[in-house]
């Protein structure tokens, strides 16, 4: 596809966060014509009405129609509505692809009902791909349509796969921090400005949504890592997920013990992530400020002995949910993966 040919994208859902995140991309990104915004509850208002800071950004308002007449359909919405949207809206005309960042399509499941390619949930008749680029790039470039991966998800990964490919993979035990945002925009006692500030919070303590999507990953990296501890000898991912006092950003820790020497890990990561742009191997400290508002993945690795820590961030509404959107439909079409992405972090 032609770097010059237009995009025509839409938006399911553009009133909550991911929306938002997703229109501060596609607004400047240069290949992209936005068809319509939905959103049932805010047609009519404009898009500033919600999302303040696209005040003298542009005029543009929630739209209540919306139809498959587009290239790319963006659906930002809760865990079971994109399934919903789909079954109620069947059958998905014309040649769209259809990018969902919910959890709808993201687990293999089996049966009849799965795709015998993916093992995933069929998205009207049609296989869906995973849509990390780190692990299924060329798989995403051929693909109809994509499961988003989520946010923890995609910071764990990233900090697993390079060892699971390796066959290095023992028991991990995890630590990570996540924003207010990346509990969604409706209000609960926790999400609260009043709760949050000052406060930390351990919650789902091993039992987090997004451990089972970690672990097809690390098993399709060429390990098995599945998540029910029950399966004598399996590497195990022991997650601890916490809600921390800042609105964006994920930061997460993960200890394990390796036998081989800092370099060779160091070497294997910075070899992994060769020619994937958006995930860097650093060799000093990180911080949540270097990725917020971005999209990329920052690691660092420490060991003692043979003790490893990975450490990795991410903002999670960029890499980890619309920035990853958006590159996955760069990949989709055609064009570069950086494309209307080139973003910067504000380091103070």
């Amino acid at each position: 596809m032609s770097r010059e040919k237009t995009i025509k994208a839409g938006i399911i859902g553009g009133a909550g966060y991911t929306g938002g995140e997703m229109l501060r991309i596609l607004l400047r990104h240069p290949n992209v014509e936005l068809s319509f915004i939905h959103s049932k509850s805010n047609a009519g208002k404009p898009l500033f009405a919600v999302h303040e800071d696209l005040l003298g950004e542009t005029d543009k308002t929630f739209d209540s129609e919306w139809s498959y007449d587009v290239d790319v359909l963006f659906l930002c919405l809760g865990h079971g509505e994109a399934k919903k949207f789909i079954e109620e809206h069947s059958p998905v005309t014309g040649k769209v692809k259809i990018i969902d960042l919910s959890q709808d399509y993201r687990l293999r499941t089996g049966g009849q009902s799965a795709s015998p390619l993916t093992g995933r949930p069929l998205l009207d008749g049609q296989p869906v791909i995973y849509g990390l680029p780190e692990l299924n790039r060329e798989a995403i470039k051929t693909a109809r349509h994509i499961a988003n991966p989520g946010c923890f998800a995609t910071a764990l990964q990233l900090g697993l796969l390079p060892l699971a490919q390796a066959g290095l993979l023992g028991d991990v035990y995890t630590t990570g921090i996540t924003g207010s945002t990346g509990a969604g925009q409706s209000l609960s006692a926790t999400s609260h400005f009043s709760w949050r500030a000052n406060n930390i919070q351990a919650y789902k303590t091993l039992t987090h949504q997004h451990l089972k999507e970690v672990g097809q990953s690390l098993q399709q990296a060429g390990n098995t890592a599945p998540s029910d501890p029950a399966q004598p000898g399996a590497p195990h991912i022991n997650f601890v997920p916490w809600r921390g006092d800042f609105t964006r950003g994920i930061f997460v820790s993960s200890q394990l013990r390796v036998q081989r020497r800092q370099e060779e890990i160091l070497a294997l990561f910075e070899d992994f992530y060769k020619g994937h742009p958006f995930t860097i191997v650093s060799r000093q400290p990180i911080s949540l400020k270097q990725v917020v508002g971005t999209n990329k993945c920052l690691l660092q690795l420490e060991q003692q002995g043979s003790q490893l820590v990975v450490h990795s961030a991410i903002d999670n509404l960029t890499k980890g949910a619309s920035g990853q959107a958006v590159q996955n439909m760069n990949l989709l079409f055609g064009l570069d993966e950086t494309t209307g992405l080139h973003l910067k972090a504000a380091a103070f």
